[in-house]
């Protein structure tokens, strides 16, 4: 039974994602006696990495979005934690590699460099194979125009998986899946 949520966000996003603040009014319109936190993450994945570490505690569970989902399936892999994660980024040191250089981040209101050093720390926390596949959930729309949805598909194979033809990034009608999120990770 899950005591402590933590949402996730992705590349240049913060804990005021749509998603986030979304499931957040949802989750507490419903009662429930766990914690739901939506930590802001920096740029920097080793540091993103601890300050995510430092929030886990027993019987936390993990939602992540993008590349919050990649944070999400090393953490679960590490920990033994549930995690579902929304169009989730599988190799994002691969993709990030061509956004080097000066960035910023609109809703942190952040200018920053990303750097070869960073990619390079992504590639750290990769699995090459899920070592606890049932620990996670793929929620995966093939219209995301940003990442390779057959990537994650092929990726969480051996995971419980919802895709849907059409959608965006953004995980279109999001909402749709809040039950099927609470019954995955088992919060009561």
């Amino acid at each position: 039974m899950a005591r402590r949520v933590i949402y996730i966000h992705g590349f240049n996003s913060s804990e005021l994602s749509f998603k986030a603040l979304q499931f957040g009014e949802w989750f507490a319109s419903q009662g429930y006696s766990c914690e739901y936190l939506t930590p802001r993450l920096s740029f920097d994945p080793r540091i993103a990495i601890s300050q995510l570490v430092a929030l886990i505690e027993p019987d936390t569970v993990l939602i992540g979005s993008s590349l919050g989902g990649y944070y999400a399936t090393y953490l679960s892999q590490l920990y033994g934690l549930k995690a579902v994660v929304i169009n989730p980024a599988v190799k994002p040191f691969d993709l990030l590699a061509d956004y080097l250089g000066a960035q910023y981040n609109p809703y942190q209101k952040v200018h920053y460099e990303l750097t070869l050093d960073h990619v390079e720390a992504l590639k750290q926390l990769h699995y090459a194979t899920l070592v606890h596949p049932q620990l996670v959930m793929l929620l995966q729309q093939m219209g995301d125009e940003v990442l390779p949805y057959q990537q994650a598909v092929r990726y969480f194979m051996a995971c419980e998986q919802r895709i849907e033809f059409a959608g965006d990034h953004s995980f279109m009608a999001f909402q749709r899946y809040f039950d099927t999120i609470v019954n995955f990770l088992e919060i009561t």
